[in-house]
């Protein structure tokens, strides 16, 4: 098998910075892919998180001048994983997340700060690197959309080929027109057929319009985007592009999410010893202030609070688990008047709903221990993680009937049943009595206890890791490489 070296451009990587799902994917790919003859380095930001994890690391380039001024680019192996930092700290060393400042708001110079990466990675693709030239770019989402500009407006020559994965459509990155200029790219780049987007530069545009391949991260959702339903404004350029356009669905990364060897899990278990679960449903009944009662039904959500999400649905779902005797655990942040009412109706339900408002890490794992039930009522959804952590920890998904949710749950209908098939609840449309419809589904299912460990089970052997998808993105690179190596 002949190896292939892949550069990785994304804006955040697990576990040295993550704000959702894309950094799992960032994290877990290059290790699934070593199995498949691919070696992969990843370059990412040098926020100040991601520059107190680097140990020994060398400064393999110096940028003089970079969108937004000089940057130093270092090389380093932290956590499993090779890395290539860009090391620009009056873009990145500061205080809020990689997108927005304490405030909540972007940061106004994003263009420069991901333009910059961009530019950079295409550098790298050009061999600026001694002994690592890529033959493949895979850049991720919005922050990576301009590495193929940099590329095709780079000069002649012989280029690495390029493929951009779309985490989410919904963000796009776009930007004045007149910020041309300071992100060092022609004028001839900003056309329809290049980063032009209604009169602004597009970042996300660009990548599709300009990438040699476009993935993203569920067969469905390759096929929603196409629509103008789904297409968020960017369908027209999708269906024109659909000839290299796939989806591939995600991953989870089954080291991290092992619920055998889980360290957050006060009693460890699998599917030989489903019975092991009710201490985590104990333990996390305790720990955020619930009735500690193995009978009652235990409801979670793990997510961001978003319309996105679905979950301006749920309160009016709320009194119906109450009718049910059912609990609900939820853990998330996002929308302040969605976060307010989650809150205000946690503190009206003493005993039986618990909001925390964040994210902690440890406690996402605790909750898909010890829930029964895990809802997803999202609007759109390109794939999703938390269902895969779901089934791999035995918590059955109630998921809208949209994107990356349809390739991952096994609606358990009747017919499916029959069949000895069902991981979960699907419905649609994404509406408040559907999802109770659901919700009151799932009741019904469990109070058949012996059809409901069978469910359990069957989510439980799921298999949700990285090594189907990592064979597909191998195949893609190698379907790409060839020419390139005449």
């Amino acid at each position: 098998m002949t190896t292939v070296d892949v550069l990785s451009v994304a804006s955040e990587i697990y576990p040295l910075v993550k704000t959702g799902g894309l950094a799992d994917v960032v994290g877990a790919l290059p290790k699934a892919l070593a199995a498949e003859g691919v070696r992969m380095r990843t370059l990412v930001p040098g926020y100040p998180e991601v520059m107190l994890a680097l140990h020994g690391a060398a400064e393999v380039h110096a940028f003089a001048d970079l969108p937004g001024g000089p940057a130093r680019l270092l090389a380093t192996h932290v956590a499993g994983l090779d890395l290539l930092v860009l090391d620009a700290p009056p873009l990145y060393a500061r205080s809020g997340n990689p997108y927005t400042g304490p405030d909540g708001k972007d940061w106004p110079d994003n263009a420069l700060r991901f333009g910059a990466l961009a530019a950079a990675g295409a550098a790298i693709a050009r061999g600026t690197v001694a002994a690592f030239r890529p033959e493949v770019v895979h850049g991720h989402d919005w922050q990576a959309g301009l590495v193929s500009a940099y590329m095709r407006y780079s000069g002649d020559g012989p280029r690495a080929a390029s493929i951009l994965t779309v985490h989410n459509l919904a963000f796009q990155g776009q930007f004045p027109r007149d910020l041309l200029g300071a992100l060092q790219l022609p004028a001839a780049s900003l056309s329809v057929d290049g980063i032009e987007y209604y009169g602004s530069i597009g970042f996300l545009k660009g990548g599709l319009a300009l990438a040699d391949r476009i993935t993203t991260v569920s067969p469905t959702y390759a096929w929603e985007i196409r629509t103008p339903e789904g297409g968020m404004g960017l369908d027209g350029v999708l269906r024109q592009r659909a000839d290299v356009l796939s989806g591939i669905i995600n991953g989870i990364d089954i080291d991290v999410w092992d619920p055998a060897n889980d360290p957050h899990l006060r009693q460890p278990f699998d599917a030989k010893r489903p019975a092991l679960r009710a201490a985590n449903k104990a333990a996390l009944q305790e720990r955020l202030g619930l009735a500690v009662d193995p009978g009652a039904f235990l409801f979670g959500v793990v997510s961001r609070l978003t319309w996105q999400k679905g979950l301006d649905l749920l309160p009016g779902v709320l009194p119906a688990l109450d009718a049910m005797g059912a609990q609900l655990a939820l853990l998330g942040a996002g929308d302040p008047a969605l976060e307010k009412r989650f809150a205000d109706a946690a503190s009206r339900r003493p005993g039986r709903m618990a909001a925390v408002i964040g994210y902690d890490e440890a406690l996402a794992h605790q909750i898909q221990a010890g829930i029964d039930a895990l809802l997803m009522p999202s609007r759109f959804e390109p794939c999703g993680l938390t269902q895969l952590c779901a089934l791999r920890y035995g918590a059955v998904p109630v998921v809208a009937r949209v994107g990356g949710l349809v390739d991952t749950v096994v609606d358990a209908n009747e017919m499916a049943l029959a069949a000895g098939a069902g991981t979960g609840v699907q419905f649609a449309p994404v509406t408040a009595e559907q999802l109770l419809f659901a919700v009151q589904r799932i009741g019904t299912l469990a109070r058949d206890r012996v059809q409901w460990r069978r469910i359990q089970h069957r989510a439980m052997t799921t298999d949700v890791g990285w090594a189907r998808p990592a064979r597909r993105y191998a195949a893609l690179y190698r379907e790409l490489v060839p020419h390139r190596r005449r």
